[in-house]
């Protein structure tokens, strides 16, 4: 038997029975497993970061949220069953996820669920979608500020357009459409009224640079699609489109720095690509986890090699690193700003400049970044110290000192200023200016119920409002409540069906 070192305990699920069980976190020969035994199913272990040096650093950048003061369930099995949100929940809605319909025009192997595969049509009406807008909006003391429109395919439903208008009006201000791309490359008109309507994103799912990989991830040969909706999007003068890439070991990723590239030269209109290990939960679980598994740490390593050492592992940093941002901006402001308060292991982030010959450059050469968000940590402990029992006139003083230590940390004129603008104002304005220069190459690996940790649900920002008025972290909602959700509100596909000819033929 080989010797491990405990790194951490927490808990997990049983990939059989879906019963929470006891698991730890070990180091094994460099790198760190999730092993746990299940009474009736026996022991399984699983691969949970590829190196454990990397690992150590980033467990470091733990930094727990504040939780919502209204949650809406009470906790009873305890977490990830009692979702949500319950009492226990750590973070805020940061981004909030609304599925309009579980139809789609494609029959993705890797696809959580659909119409297809269910047999029944999820489809909330837009009575119900406003309810759950309104939801996430009454979050306390934070409303949620960013929505997803997802599904199934969303451009199936005609009337996205007005959705996105229910959401500007309800208070979002910033609104995606994850789309596999195809009614978008098909209709240009369609993409104009979901312009109008004020969608600020797409989230293109875009897994590859040839057609052999869209065969063995969607089913059909789709790059011309993608290139065509890119295409659609410049002829608009649109700069909306975030690359979604699922990664799949020795399917697509010797395609990272291919991709990445294919975006810097295109980022007149792709503002982000955002890699996305697969989990294998649902369909995906028929695939061989320990041979399609990517962890966190390996997909890092992959874009040090492929980009030739343009982006390195030191110019990532995980999620909740830009806490401290958040509590400066809140502090400076007297009043709660949204915090990025995932699990460090949730997910990482780095940022190319783009200069105008589509030359790029990692923000960290014109940037400390360790230096900005130490200035900034320290700034904010002291402004909260200082909330009630100093005169404004000091809490002043301490924000000018603060401010003026940030632009010692930044070398470049143009993103001092840029920044400056975002510790004072905190919009998300002045955040989407700063992106207008900018690529993210970001890194998220959702959970599957081989590796899912119980530590990481209860710190979710990226939340599922249901119609039956709760709102559920990401990875407990997909491995575990939407089936249920879904049974509970969806019609049968074939009354669905003669509803939807009954209505045309009226």
């Amino acid at each position: 038997m080989a010797l491990y070192n405990l790194l951490r305990k927490t808990e997990s699920l049983c990939p059989r029975c879906l019963e929470k069980i006891p698991a730890e976190l070990v180091e094994e020969e460099g790198k760190v497993l999730i092993k746990k035994e299940c009474p009736e199913h026996g022991r399984f272990s699983d691969i949970y970061w590829s190196d454990v040096e990397n690992y150590k650093k980033t467990i470091e950048c733990w930094n727990n949220g504040t939780g919502v003061e209204n949650p809406r369930t009470k906790r009873n099995r305890g977490c990830p069953y009692d979702c949500g949100l319950c009492e226990e929940h750590m973070s805020q809605t940061v981004l909030g996820i609304v599925d309009v319909t579980n139809r789609c025009n494609l029959k993705c192997p890797i696809c959580f669920a659909n119409s297809d595969s269910t047999k029944r049509v999820y489809e909330p009406t837009r009575e119900e979608i406003r309810a759950m807008l309104q939801n996430l909006r009454d979050n306390r003391p934070i409303p949620s500020f960013a929505l997803q429109f997802s599904g199934g395919e969303p451009t199936m439903r005609d009337d996205l357009p007005e959705l996105i208008k229910i959401a500007k009006d309800v208070g979002f201000t910033y609104v995606m459409v994850d789309t596999n791309g195809i009614r978008v490359a098909r209709d240009v008109k369609y993409l104009e009224k979901l312009k109008d309507a004020g969608m600020n994103s797409f989230y293109l799912q875009f897994d590859g640079l040839d057609d052999e990989i869209y065969e063995k991830t969607r089913g059909e040969r789709l790059l011309n699609t993608k290139l065509k909706v890119i295409e659609n999007c410049r002829k608009l003068g649109y700069r909306c489109v975030v690359l979604v890439a699922t990664l799949i070991k020795g399917v697509n990723d010797h395609q990272v720095g291919g991709i990445i590239e294919f975006a810097i030269r295109n980022s007149d209109v792709i503002s982000c690509v955002n890699f996305q290990p697969i989990s294998f939960s649902g369909k995906a679980s028929q695939i061989e986890v320990k041979d399609g598994r990517i962890t966190t740490s390996e997909f890092v390593k992959l874009v040090e090699k492929q980009t030739k050492g343009k982006l390195i592992e030191e110019h990532f940093y995980p999620v909740p690193s830009l806490v401290p941002i958040s509590r400066f901006i809140g502090a400076y402001k007297k009043k709660p700003a949204i915090q990025l308060s995932t699990h460090p292991c949730c997910g990482v982030g780095a940022y190319l400049i783009i200069y105008e010959d589509q030359e790029a450059f990692p923000i960290n050469d014109v940037i400390n970044v360790g230096r900005l968000l130490e200035v900034l940590d320290t700034g904010a402990k002291r402004l909260e110290g200082e909330k009630r029992l100093i005169s404004n006139l000091k809490d002043l003083k301490t924000a000018t000192e603060v401010l003026g230590d940030v632009v010692h940390a930044i070398v470049d004129k143009k993103l001092r200023k840029l920044m400056i603008d975002i510790l004072k104002k905190g919009t998300i304005h002045s955040v989407m200016n700063l992106h207008q220069n900018t690529l993210m190459i970001g890194c998220m690996h959702f959970m599957d119920p081989w590796n899912f940790d119980i530590e990481r649900v209860e710190r979710c920002v990226i939340h599922y409002a249901t119609p039956d008025g709760r709102i559920i972290p990401f990875c407990s909602y997909n491995n575990i409540h939407r089936q249920e959700v879904e049974r509970k509100h969806s019609t049968p596909l074939e009354e669905w069906k003669k509803k939807k000819l009954q209505e045309l033929l009226s």
